[in-house]
């Protein structure tokens, strides 16, 4: 097999095992945001109960840099692939669980515990797939692809979000009744299927050759998340501030977005499922150029220019909903969408390009999801709160702004690698150590040299 073939091969499990990831993580959110509130949390009212639905939905988040410190550390110790099997398989058996789970009428208070808690495991897996994915595509590519095969795992989101609402948009034939009875479990069993098709694709492909080699020379760390603590502090903050865009527009734009169009706007449950699911079509498509893009003009300026374009669009995007009209709000969560994929797109590579190998998964996998968890997380909650207390969109359109303001400034702050090999990656943003603390020398990366000799 060619190594471009194979290249392709690792680029599509991964982004196949990404969707399914994904598409059991958004289904969540889209019932959080319809259906939730009423069968787990049905003895508080309206907003209440929209807030606990989405407080279950940010559970996840608050798991995430769990999983990805957990993950990590066996990925950057036994390897990517075998993390990948096991986060994929975690993800679908807690989902199926979730399809399975009675309600509050049926068991009380109990549901919505264990709602919270299968919510908790599913973001473990998560935080754990993201790295893992990323770096199995980015450390088999040829060093002027990386952006590119990289946003192959990016493609996941909005293809997983595509299919969750693909799915749900099958039961809008349904009655209010059925739907809330059983129809919105459908989504949750059918990912059970989807975990068995990904899990096909993805034990198919080989180790990463840059890791592969790195632990046939035994030079693993036996303890990945504290070299990370002591010698990348300010590529995770760097990492984790740059995600804050780009969490509150995608989340702020398909989870609160979906609730918000049909509880304030007016919009139905049906026009709204659609809006989302032709952003997401577009965004879909918009990734891997923005990634190629970023080959070519470098990370920096790419995903700069993205994280500018969500800030100045976002009131703009809020006018276009308010206005009722089904193309206008399409036209405003379209071109936020692709402001959104701007950045999203050379992402993968702009935060592998960040570590060595020797800590690669455990870095990027702890930066990312604790970006997420201050990010993402708070964002439906926060929004949903400021219009109940407001009556307006204005306080979440400031809130979100703030956030990209905060990107802007660490993106800038960031280091330019998409020209760096792997060898040399991670060691830019380190100054020499103290004469004599021996402990603190940037380690060398010689394993990433393979990537020369098989590009």
């Amino acid at each position: 097999m060619s190594r471009m073939s194979q290249m392709q091969k690792v680029g599509l499990a991964s982004g196949v095992g990404t969707t399914v990831e994904w598409y059991d993580f958004f289904i969540y959110g889209t019932a959080a945001g319809l259906v939730f509130n009423k069968i787990f949390f049905p003895d508080f009212d309206p907003l209440v109960g929209t807030l606990l639905a989405f407080a279950t939905f940010s559970a996840a988040f608050i798991a995430r840099p769990l999983g990805g410190i957990l993950f990590g550390h066996f990925g950057d110790r036994i390897g990517r692939k075998s993390m990948l099997i096991i986060t994929l398989t975690l993800m679908g058996l807690t989902t199926l669980a979730i399809g399975l789970l009675p309600t509050y009428q049926t068991i009380g208070v109990a549901a919505p515990i264990i709602l919270v808690t299968l919510r908790f495991v599913q973001g473990l897996a998560l935080g754990g797939e993201v790295g893992g994915a990323i770096l199995m595509t980015v450390e088999h590519a040829p060093a002027n692809k990386r952006g590119y095969y990289g946003s192959w795992v990016q493609m996941g989101v909005p293809a997983g979000l595509m299919l969750g609402n693909a799915v749900f948009l099958l039961m809008a034939g349904l009655s209010s009744e059925a739907f809330l009875a059983w129809g919105w479990r459908v989504p949750f069993l059918v990912g059970g299927v989807f975990v068995v098709i990904g899990l096909v694709v993805r034990l198919k492909v080989v180790e990463s050759p840059v890791f592969d080699q790195l632990k046939q020379q035994e030079k693993t760390e036996k303890m990945p998340i504290l070299v990370v603590l002591r010698h990348y502090p300010k590529q995770i903050l760097l990492i984790c501030g740059s995600y804050f865009a780009i969490g509150v527009t995608f989340y702020g734009a398909t989870v609160f977005g979906l609730s918000y169009g049909v509880q304030t706007v007016g919009f139905s449950r049906n026009e709204m499922l659609g809006i989302v699911l032709i952003s997401m079509g577009v965004t879909f498509f918009a990734l891997p150029l923005f990634g190629k893009l970023s080959d070519k003009l470098g990370r920096k300026p790419v995903f700069l220019g993205g994280v500018i374009a969500m800030l100045l669009f976002t009131f703009p995007w809020f006018w276009l909903v308010n206005t009722g009209s089904y193309v206008l709000a399409l036209l405003g969560f379209v071109v936020f969408c692709l402001a959104f994929a701007t950045s999203y797109g050379p992402l993968a590579a702009f935060f592998a390009e960040a570590f060595e190998t020797k800590i690669r998964y455990t870095g990027i996998s702890f930066g990312y999801t604790i970006g997420t968890l201050a990010a993402s997380a708070p964002t439906p909650i926060v929004a949903a709160w400021v219009i109940a207390e407001t009556g307006s969109y204005e306080g979440v359109a400031l809130f979100m702004i703030a956030m990209c303001v905060i990107s802007v400034i660490c993106v800038i702050a960031m280091k330019e690698t998409n020209r760096l090999d792997l060898s040399e990656l991670g060691k830019k943003y380190d100054q020499e150590p103290p004469a004599g603390d021996e402990d603190s020398t940037p380690y060398t990366d010689t394993t990433s040299q393979q990537l020369k000799t098989t590009s």
